[in-house]
């Protein structure tokens, strides 16, 4: 996007007091102060707006706002409906009907059946190589089509008619409603595919059925989405313009909210708690949030294979001083992989070193890589990975100086942007990394499925444990859910014996939301669509 000159002394010197500071105004930043545009400091560049190559939060903050899903989230991140207006679920809770309310394209073509169903095999297809496919297992015949096995015909998914699909399902999810919510679900315009192809996502020519739709994308500057005409309920939608911005310098970005440029920064460093609460307190909001921060290792690393070694990494971390005194903004140490009230889950199972001392912790954990032929004298070398964060790295700093002490292990620490980081977990072309996992619908299988074999994107670690698989199908195909949850946790025990991904704090979300921004609600998915936002003038 090129520089233009701007108009009257009043934006020149703005522009030159923003220049100072290290940040280039212009004339659009200049625009989005306009009534009816909310900017948000997004915290990526993403590497797709095609919900079908989407996997990052940054990305389905941005495509949660363009497109509609058989169902939605409210403004408080409970679900309702959404494209479908209605929908019966049989007897045995294996076949839903759903029929579609009157809406159309942004473009003005009709979303039909045939709209969500194309969808769902372009999502499935191998040869798409969607990251998040796995997500859809739970359609009958979907790992089938997903694996090469069959083909998109045997999805369990039928249109009745323009207005009525029939999605059957192959074992019952409690869940699954919730899950019709999450991107991987939304449906895409097979007319503009069918013309542009993969260019159908990159510029004002992509069209979407949901409240806001693509205006412009200035790679690693801004994205700007206008508002809807064609959206079923766009008389209830205020803003006109959102405007994202993919800087990942928590920082530099807390200087443009200060600076009255961005009135949602969607992530702030911990360091910055104290000040804010002193000088801007009426834009912190922190909540709960069902999310889990860890450090997947690879199983395939000479060093890393070892249980013993995976096991004496994360006794080793003092979880305390991590929480209390590097963060500091209420996050929970994780003992467990399944955040505390997930679903109806329960208590989650936990280490069996929880109730042991540091002291004791760091003792054991010397006994083990003593076994497994290390001591500080011949110590190994982890490489860990981080992305682009000031906690990341305050985190891997601390981390590595306690792996250190106990153990004498040497830690490289490695810092990429974002989109290279989750890249290179996705290829295993990395250690030991940092990740991050936030929950796509509320349920403790949204989680534990990261370490199913199955689930080639998103398990990092390349965990494959027999009896884990076998557990996490048998509950996928139980229908009581006293039965159910309790296979989950016994396929949770054997994770945290096996210790693929260390778990190291459940997440609290971190926002700073501008005051003049009216209908923000705090919950615990941190979904917050912008139809339902407003800017007081």
């Amino acid at each position: 996007m090129k520089i233009k000159q701007l108009k009257n002394l009043k934006a020149s010197l703005l522009a030159v007091s923003v220049a100072l500071s290290g940040v280039l105004l212009t004339t659009a930043d200049n625009d989005a102060y306009a009534a009816g545009t909310l900017r948000i400091g997004n915290m990526g560049e993403p590497a797709s707006l095609d919900p079908h190559y989407t996997s990052g939060v940054w990305e389905s903050r941005i495509v949660g706002n363009m497109f509609l899903g058989l169902t939605t989230e409210a403004a408080d991140g409970s679900i309702i409906p959404g494209a479908a207006e209605s929908w019966t679920v049989s007897d045995d809770g294996l076949v839903y009907t759903f029929t579609l309310r009157d809406h159309t394209w942004s473009d003005g073509q009709p979303v039909i059946a045939e709209d969500f169903k194309l969808a769902l095999q372009r999502i499935l297809r191998p040869e798409t190589a969607a990251g998040y496919a796995s997500l859809l297992y739970t359609i009958k015949g979907a790992e089938l089509v997903n694996t090469g096995k069959a083909g998109p015909e045997a999805l369990g998914v039928e249109v009745i008619d323009d207005k009525t699909l029939e999605i059957t399902l192959s074992g019952p999810a409690p869940y699954f409603i919730a899950q019709l919510a999450h991107y991987t679900a939304y449906p895409v315009p097979a007319h503009k595919i069918e013309e542009l192809g993969r260019d159908w996502a990159k510029d004002d020519r992509m069209v979407s059925n949901g409240a806001f739709t693509l205006s412009q994308w200035t790679p690693n500057s801004e994205i700007r989405l206008e508002r809807n005409p064609n959206f079923y309920d766009a008389n209830n939608v205020s803003l006109d313009e959102l405007v994202f911005y993919p800087q990942e310098d928590r920082s530099a970005v807390l200087k443009r909210v200060r600076a009255g440029e961005i009135d949602i920064q969607t992530d702030f460093a911990s360091s910055d708690l104290k000040w804010l609460e002193a000088n801007m307190p009426d834009y912190v909001r922190i909540a709960p949030y069902l999310g889990v921060y860890y450090y997947p290792l690879n199983l395939n690393d000479e060093v890393l294979k070892d249980t013993r070694v995976r096991e004496a990494l994360a006794m080793t971390i003092d979880r305390k001083i991590l929480t209390e005194k590097v963060l500091k903004t209420g996050e929970v140490a994780a003992y467990s992989f399944v955040p505390p009230g997930t679903g109806d889950y329960g208590q989650s199972p936990e280490v069996s070193w929880k109730t042991m001392s540091q002291k004791e912790r760091v003792a054991e954990a010397k006994r083990l890589m003593k076994e497994a032929g290390y001591d500080k004298d011949n110590a190994p070398t982890i490489q860990l990975s981080y992305n682009t964060s000031e906690n990341h790295k305050k985190i891997a700093i601390a981390v590595a100086a306690m792996w250190k002490k106990a153990l004498g292990v040497k830690t490289e620490l490695f810092n990429t942007e974002v989109k290279v980081h989750y890249d290179n977990l996705k290829t295993r072309t990395f250690q030991a990394g940092r990740a991050g996992w936030i929950a796509d619908y509320n349920d403790p299988q949204n989680f534990l499925s990261l370490m199913e074999s199955r689930n080639s994107s998103q398990n990092y670690s390349d965990f494959n444990d027999n009896q884990y698989n076998e557990l996490m199908r048998a509950a996928e195909l139980e229908s009581d859910p006293v039965k159910r949850n309790e296979l989950m946790r016994q396929a949770e025990v054997i994770a945290l014996k096996a210790m693929p991904n260390i778990p190291i704090y459940h997440y609290v979300s971190k926002n700073l939301v501008n005051p003049k921004v009216e209908g923000w609600v705090d919950n615990a998915s941190d979904i917050h669509l912008a139809r339902y936002l407003s800017v007081k003038e």
